[in-house]
């Protein structure tokens, strides 16, 4: 694998990236942006995600870098679950609700494929 120069280069932090625009623009309308509470979080989740990837990269050391991919991984999932009450509430519709899950899910598996990676050289 070649060399990471910077945190923006990792397919997670980028597949991270997409998943957030995708959250911040189904969070701003209608009923779902007026739950604060949920909004908040679930934008918090997904920024989470590239936030930790960003802070494990700039750390150095894979043993931590590995330890912030897997908390970026549980955010993914906080992000899924989330989801769930969003569609629940009918505050996204079930295609939407696919779209995302599928984009976090996509995300999440990057995410470990790269700590996996990382694990190797532990």
């Amino acid at each position: 694998m070649a060399q990471i120069e910077r945190f923006e280069d990792i397919l997670a932090w980028q597949k991270a990236r997409e998943l957030v625009a995708a959250i911040y623009e189904i969070s701003s309308d209608g009923r779902f942006a007026k739950d604060f509470g949920l909004r908040d979080q679930i934008r918090r989740a997904a920024v989470s995600i590239m936030l930790n990837i960003a802070e494990g990269f700039a750390r150095k050391s894979n043993r931590e870098f590995f330890q912030f991919l897997v908390i970026a991984h549980g955010s993914a999932a906080e992000v899924q679950a989330a989801l769930y009450v969003a569609l629940d509430q009918k505050y996204i519709s079930q295609e939407h609700f696919e779209n995302l899950y599928k984009m976090a899910d996509e995300t999440s598996k990057t995410i470990m494929g790269f700590a996996n990676y990382l694990k190797k050289s532990l």
